[in-house]
């Protein structure tokens, strides 16, 4: 046996999984709060001991992780246009596995300084102009950033006519790093070394501002934020390796407490005819992560963009009575469902979390009229045509309703104009292995792919919407009788 042990160090729990690469089979998997605010090794400790209960002692070959603890690997991006370069730096960003606290556009002022200051970024990118174009708002915003407080380093992905001078700008107050422009020509992109890059200083600073530093110490290494990790999963489900074919394009959605990430491995080109595309190309592999979208920290979030009464609808739950439900989970985070009635708010939030994300995450597709007739205007991924959604959170492994929470990522007749994928087969994460397999893909690419392919539950076929609707109950009276206070 070569019993390899994984670990994701969460935001709010610490996952573990441990694979014997002899068999190709998983072994087991655990969990145990994540004592960031102490020393991350007490949370790892308690869940290699519930995963040893589970397994008995096993002597490790290598241990490997990915962290997104202490919020994560925190991004600041600056831009010119919005639609164009400050739209590719979040590209670059959000693929590289960070959490976007804020996009800026054209020119900074003091009052973005000192935003910037308060919400003490891990790194900031800073772009702008297509190699040869504008250099004054590059130059401006390091000007900007020169005089910001902060240990954090800067990635200079814009104009190369000017990031030199930027560099020598930034320099003395702030580690700089020079990468090729996110779009050397108009709405062509080049981000991939700018993610390459960040992904280095993750490496290189990061763990040990996280305080991961006597963590690393236990394991092999520490090899890149948690969404990179769900990434190269995904990406790698999709697409095979060598001796191993993947399952084809895919859509995925995780769905935390306080984001709701989506992943597309997809070309997404329009797929109706006399079809135009607007805008920038889409990456043909995609993250975006919905921050105000989440099951508890982020919970009003969702009902900001569906409205209570859909909760209350979806849930059979009184209007009221749902809003008072929600609003105590907002303030309880660690609040999990104690009777049938929060379950069937759990399963409505869960829905409208997904269908709010999933709709900003694909393209939209809209008529126009020319002298030639009819034709379509496309912006974003067209993702009608894919047939696999990959779901996991803990919202969704722990309820037998995961088919119907999880085929709201399908098109809905209601919303003609988004490109939901039309039907697909649900596969669920019910073991919370992808982060792992990202992990062991590094080096073990086509076992993380077997045992992917073994583990991950398949729900079946699901059709578009509105057959898909969650599960609808019988209104319930205002009441206070549940397991949890009001």
């Amino acid at each position: 046996m070569k019993p390899v042990l994984l670990i994701d160090f969460g935001s709010t729990n610490t996952k573990v999984t441990v694979v014997d690469l002899e068999s190709e089979r998983l072994l087991g998997t655990a969990a145990a709060y994540t004592t960031v605010q102490t020393d991350v090794g007490d949370g790892l400790a308690e869940a290699i001991s519930k995963l040893e209960a589970q397994t008995g002692k096993l002597d490790y070959v290598e241990r490997y992780a990915c962290s997104s603890a202490a919020g994560g690997l925190k991004m600041v991006t600056s831009g010119l246009v919005p639609e164009l370069t400050a739209e590719a730096a979040k590209m670059a960003s959000l693929g590289a596995g960070a959490k976007i606290i804020k996009v800026y556009s054209f020119e900074m002022t003091e009052d973005d300084a000192a935003e910037i200051e308060n919400a003490k970024p891990d790194i900031v990118l800073l772009v702008g102009g297509t190699d040869g174009g504008n250099t004054e708002c590059i130059l401006h915003n390091a000007k900007t950033l020169a005089g910001v407080k902060g240990a954090f380093p800067v990635v200079i992905a814009g104009n190369r006519n000017a990031a030199r001078q930027c560099s020598e700008i930034l320099s003395p107050t702030h580690q700089t790093f020079i990468c090729e422009n996110v779009m050397p020509k108009f709405g062509q992109l080049n981000i991939e070394p700018t993610q390459k890059q960040i992904r280095e200083i993750f490496l290189d600073r990061i763990v040990s501002a996280k305080g991961l530093t006597k963590a690393s110490e236990l394991i092999s290494g520490i090899l890149m934020p948690t969404p990179s990790a769900m990434m190269k999963a995904m990406r790698l489900l999709a697409e095979g390796c060598e001796g191993e074919s993947g399952i084809g394009e895919l859509l995925a959605v995780d769905v935390g407490g306080a984001t709701t990430d989506v992943y597309t491995i997809a070309e997404g080109k329009p797929g109706k005819a006399n079809t135009v595309y607007k805008g920038l190309p889409e990456p043909y592999v995609k993250r975006t992560v919905e921050g105000d979208v989440g099951m508890r920290y982020s919970v009003h979030g969702i009902v900001d963009a569906c409205g209570i009464a859909k909760i209350a609808e979806l849930s059979g739950i009184e209007k009221n009575r749902a809003q008072e439900m929600v609003d105590y989970l907002g303030s309880h985070t660690d609040a999990l469902p104690q009777d049938e009635q929060w379950e069937r708010l759990d399963h409505a939030l869960a829905s409208m979390a997904i269908d709010t994300a999933v709709t900003r995450h694909v393209g939209k597709i809209e008529e126009a009229y020319t002298m030639l007739g009819v034709t379509y205007v496309q912006s974003g991924k067209d993702m009608t045509r894919c047939r696999q959604i990959v779901v996991t959170g803990g919202s969704l492994i722990h309820t037998r309703e995961t088919d119907r929470i999880a085929a709201h990522a399908l098109f809905d007749p209601q919303n003609p104009s988004s490109l939901k994928p039309q039907r697909a087969r649900i596969l669920v994460d019910r073991k919370y292995i992808l982060a792992g397999m990202g992990l062991l893909s590094e080096y073990y690419p086509e076992i993380a792919l077997r045992i992917m392919k073994r583990e991950l539950s398949d729900e079946g076929e699901q059709v578009s919407a509105m057959t898909q609707t969650a599960p609808q109950f019988t209104p319930d009276m205002p009441s206070g009788c549940c397991g949890m206070p009001v």
